[in-house]
């Protein structure tokens, strides 16, 4: 079976971490997407900046290596909700953190009402109730693909479906 392989970090935090005004901005994400500490803001962050980097050492490389890394790249964003049908090359320049962020499946949890905040759609994530397709998933920094985004409910062995079933009988 061999050695494992060497793990290495999924990020690398901010050059300059104790400027006000980007303490303040990481304080203010955390509240607003519920996110668990810094670490996650800064995984996202990366995430984020490592498209924006392919997209620059794009921009210039040579034309026909451009065109055909261009459409895998956009296709992939596209894919992922990040960017919109149609979008070039120079959007990915534009991509923020906030747009990753709203890609979690904490948030769309969140935004599609099955809780009634971002912390509670942590908790019901971890705790097993939300499924994707059928499919349970545990992990809140999930990154949910746009074809994927209809079909997140509550886990079907979940008592909280049982419950969200009775509620819609008893409405109708």
């Amino acid at each position: 079976m061999g050695d494992p392989k060497k793990s290495r970090r999924l990020w690398e935090g901010p050059r300059t971490p104790w400027r006000r005004d980007r303490l303040l901005e990481e304080s203010r994400l955390l509240g607003v997407y519920g996110l668990r500490n810094k670490r996650e803001l800064w995984k996202a962050t990366t995430i984020v900046r490592y498209f924006r980097h392919r997209a620059r050492a794009l921009l210039a490389a040579p034309v026909e290596v451009r065109e055909r890394e261009e459409k895998k790249l956009v296709e992939k964003l596209i894919e992922l909700g990040l960017l919109k049908e149609g979008a070039k090359l120079d959007d990915v320049l534009n991509l923020r953190v906030e747009d990753l962020l709203e890609r979690r499946l904490q948030t769309i949890v969140y935004k599609k009402g099955l809780a009634k905040t971002v912390y509670e759609a942590r908790q019901l994530i971890v705790h097993g109730h939300i499924a994707i397709a059928g499919r349970r998933i545990t992990s809140p920094s999930y990154i949910v693909p746009r074809d994927e985004e209809n079909l997140i409910g509550f886990y079907h062995k979940s008592p909280l479906a049982h419950r969200a079933i009775t509620l819609q009988e008893e409405g109708s």
